[in-house]
């Protein structure tokens, strides 16, 4: 029986229907086992993030909890919670030296931020500015500091400190801490005024501005983030470091919390919670500083190390 030019028209749109239909399924299932492998990546990402962050975080949880128990249940009920919660472990710490030990790092980091933040946006800006040979070789010379180890520095540190009668005191500190933090500084915040457009100085020229007002006026306000994350690194060192604070520091008046609470732990020989409270108490500035910044910290270092 022969077909007409219908029939073979119905044929063709049945088959074309047919195939269209195999596509969309095929399609589909792709799309499907897509979907579920995202998922399931997902989920496993989740998964490690969530381990991590219980490896990170139980120690604190551990300090702080043991921070508040007696001393016969820091032995005797070492995973447990305390029967009797001891917060008056803190106003003990506090009054033992902690509060000393507190107040000198509070300085030393301070000091040594202002003079990082201030020294290195200067340094970047005249590195990021200006181009010639000598520009070249203190650009070089600066990421030579970078590979500098502070160990190996220690002993010459110590005679020129000595020679310039600062050993035994916060500028001891404060100098060598500024020293070994410009050059990642002075890297990063060169990067991120390199990504500055150029028609914004000069304008700024064309109206008359000076150096130090583009300086002013323009890098340091669009480079917040950058800056932001100096801060941080350079309070998270400074609170933290502990073999010049020992070194350099003799006086257990002048002494920071990381070396202090050496002395600390000798004086209340057993008595561990309020050691441990003692311990917290030091942890709680560069914890809240890393909370509240840390949206700042990882935009700064992302822009200050890919841009430029």
């Amino acid at each position: 029986m022969t077909k007409t030019n219908e029939d073979i028209k119905a044929d063709l749109f049945t088959s074309d229907t047919q195939i269209k239909k195999a596509r969309l399924a095929k399609m589909d299932k792709t799309t499907k086992r897509t979907n579920l492998q995202g998922k399931i990546s997902k989920n496993m990402i989740l998964l490690g993030l969530l381990l991590l962050a219980f490896v990170i975080l139980y120690p604190l949880f551990w300090m702080v909890v043991s921070s508040m128990k007696s001393y016969d249940e820091i032995y005797n009920n070492v995973w447990g919670f305390p029967s009797v919660w001891h917060f008056e472990n803190y106003a003990t710490a506090w009054s033992m030296g902690i509060s000393g030990y507190f107040f000198n790092s509070l300085f030393v980091t301070l000091a040594t931020i202002v003079l990082v933040v201030l020294i290195g946006s200067m340094a970047a800006f005249t590195l990021s500015r200006y181009k010639s040979r000598w520009i070249d070789v203190a650009l070089i010379f600066t990421i030579g500091g970078i590979m500098m180890n502070p160990q190996v520095a220690l002993i010459p540190l110590f005679e020129m400190l000595t020679w310039m009668n600062l050993i035994n005191t916060h500028w001891a500190l404060i100098l060598t801490y500024v020293a070994y933090r410009l050059p990642l500084t002075i890297i990063l915040i060169r990067a991120f005024f390199l990504s500055i457009p150029r028609e914004l100085e000069e304008s700024a020229i064309i109206d008359g501005c000076s150096e130090f007002g583009i300086y002013a006026r323009i890098y340091l306000p669009l480079s917040i983030p950058i800056i932001v994350t100096t801060i941080v690194l350079t309070a998270y060192f400074a609170w933290n470091e502990f073999m010049f604070a020992t070194v350099f520091i003799d006086s257990d008046v002048l002494k920071t919390i990381p070396s202090g609470l050496m002395n600390f732990r000798d004086a209340l020989r057993t008595d561990w919670g309020v050691l441990l409270a003692g311990m917290v108490i030091a942890a709680i500035p560069m914890v809240i500083l890393l909370v509240f910044l840390q949206r700042y910290l990882v935009r700064g270092l992302s822009e200050g190390s890919v841009k430029g």
